[in-house]
């Protein structure tokens, strides 16, 4: 068999399996910890709208100052946060703090 002809076989073959990939996108949402209601839940209908577009979205509370040592806010408003889009998103991580940040990500139900 010709080596040329080898090669260019082997590439053809990758760049079909690449077809067959499904990429994921991740997409962001930062909220602070006194986020107010409505800011709320326009940052959910985001969220909301970029789950429906098979995206994962990562939701980020960061901490400035002294909203540092009240983390069980941030925590809380994390969890309502997975309990309103719980209809079509699962919770991939649970909360975790990362520095300044506190964080979870939330995927489409199969």
């Amino acid at each position: 068999m010709n080596y040329g002809k080898y090669k260019f076989e082997q590439a053809k073959k990758e760049k079909e399996a690449k077809k067959k990939q499904k990429a994921f996108e991740l997409k962001e949402i930062r909220i602070t910890p006194n986020t107010e209601e409505h800011d709320f839940n326009f940052k959910v209908k985001n969220a909301r709208k970029f789950i429906e577009d098979d995206c994962k979205v990562k939701i980020t509370v960061r901490f400035r100052g002294r909203e540092l040592s009240y983390t069980k806010a941030g925590e809380n408003l994390l969890n309502k946060f997975a309990d309103e889009l719980s209809d079509i998103a699962t919770l991939e991580k649970k909360p975790v703090l990362e520095g300044k940040n506190m964080f979870i990500i939330l995927s489409k139900t199969k």
